[in-house]
């Protein structure tokens, strides 16, 4: 179930059309899907251990909260929201300017310059501080990502989308 960002994002509400969604890998289109994005992002954050509790802690309510209305995509957008909580704040704890790279590999002309440029990683500036965020996050991810009424939803998805039924 390849993510599908050819979509009209900013028409689409996929709570009216859950058939549109499409898991992808990892976080993607966790910024694009709507309404999800815009109930999920205002509570996402990881500065400091106290608040990447709280912000996990208040998004795996709302995946919680998904499951118990079996709404599939909201509950995987809260679970991608878990998992680039966790990245995000990985990468911070790795790289204190936020950036792995010293010049950005997505913005290369070619295969061959892209691969160049990801050879080219900053050096680590280990944060403890963003590094206990990141744990937090993982934490709650995990618990998401394992929980047995999301892999049912999950499985019923990709067999709705399979089928072409909703």
């Amino acid at each position: 179930m390849a993510f599908d960002y050819s979509l009209d994002f900013q028409n689409i509400d996929f709570r009216q059309h859950p058939e549109l969604y499409r898991v992808g890998k990892g976080e993607q289109g966790v910024l694009l899907v709507e309404p999800y994005k815009s109930e999920i992002l205002p509570h996402w954050r990881f500065k400091t251990p106290e608040v990447a509790r709280e912000s996990s802690q208040k998004i795996y309510e709302m995946f919680l909260a998904y499951l118990e209305q079996d709404d599939f995509v909201g509950a995987d957008m809260a679970r991608k929201f878990l998992q680039m909580g966790y990245t995000r704040a990985r990468r911070y704890a790795n790289h204190k300017s936020g950036r792995k790279y010293k010049n950005n590999p997505q913005k290369a002309s070619s295969t061959e310059e892209q691969i160049q440029l990801r050879k080219d990683v900053l050096p680590y500036e280990v944060d403890p501080i963003k590094a206990e965020s990141a744990a937090i996050f993982k934490e709650k991810w995990m618990q998401a990502k394992t929980n047995e009424k999301y892999l049912q939803l999950l499985a019923k998805h990709k067999e709705n989308i399979l089928t072409g039924s909703k």
